[in-house]
């Protein structure tokens, strides 16, 4: 089943250690950034306090809108231009009446990646599920599903990032063949097929965080739900990566 092809990408960036599992989980936490296009869709918003949140229904309705005001914020959140929008009174009030979000982002539990201060958005604009090294489980599938069919959310993004810890932690595993404790060892196990082992060190590692991402898009966009509403137009399914070291989010595909 085909995915939604937003954006562009360039070609990517071109250990062992100790046996033990302290060592195994510490050294996961090593990785290197990757080249890769921008996600720049669209023209950057002011840079002023945002107003009270939009009317309901006015948020972006279509995928490519969805991935424009994701790239819009991310703007601005690399720029230090934050507008921290839909916290006021009235959005607060308006949303206990129902939500709209516009976006799904699968993300990692890494707290130096949460998706709404990386994309700049507020309240109500997005349903975040987040997963160790954006593993796919049940509840995940569960919980991407219901903002899919009820919620009729247009796009989902599986956000990768640099220096993944849960990637790290697979690489090595694989390398050395230690175990890691039980449920850490599921998360290695499910990253384990997207190892690029045509890569050494360090570059390994950032390859297989982007080619985790990708396999995990096209896992996503395979689920007959959601491969239904890809074939209407409905939705998309994209993959991207944050770089920690610029905050920027490139899309991968």
């Amino acid at each position: 089943m085909r995915t939604s092809r937003l954006g562009t990408s360039n070609a990517l960036e071109p250990k062992g250690g100790s046996t033990s599992r302290r060592t195994l989980l510490r050294t996961a936490a090593a990785g290197t950034a990757a080249a890769g296009s921008v996600l720049a869709l669209g023209s950057a918003f002011p840079a002023t306090a945002a107003p009270a949140g939009p009317p309901a229904g006015a948020g972006p309705a279509t995928p490519e809108q969805a991935l424009r005001e994701l790239a819009a914020g991310n703007r601005r959140w690399r720029t230090y231009r934050q507008e921290h929008p839909n916290e006021s009174p009235s959005t607060r009030l308006r949303l206990a009446k129902g939500q709209r979000p516009f976006a799904i982002v699968l993300g990692c539990v890494d707290s130096r990646v949460p998706p709404e201060l990386v994309f700049d958005q507020g309240l109500g604009d997005l349903l975040t599920v987040r997963s160790a090294g954006e593993v796919l489980d049940e509840a995940v599938l569960g919980s991407i599903a219901y903002g899919v069919l009820e919620l009729s959310i247009p796009l989902v993004l599986v956000l990768g990032h640099q220096s993944c810890g849960a990637v790290g932690a697979a690489v090595h595993a694989d390398e050395t063949g230690d175990r890691l404790p039980t449920h850490i060892q599921y998360l290695a196990d499910q990253i384990r097929p997207a190892i690029d082992r045509s890569r050494q060190g360090e570059a390994r590692v950032s390859a297989t965080i982007d080619a985790h991402a990708r396999r995990t898009r096209d896992r996503l966009a395979a689920e007959p739900d959601l491969a239904r509403a890809i074939s209407a137009g409905k939705l998309a399914v994209a993959a991207a990566r944050y770089e920690l070291t610029d905050q920027r989010v490139r899309t991968l595909t």
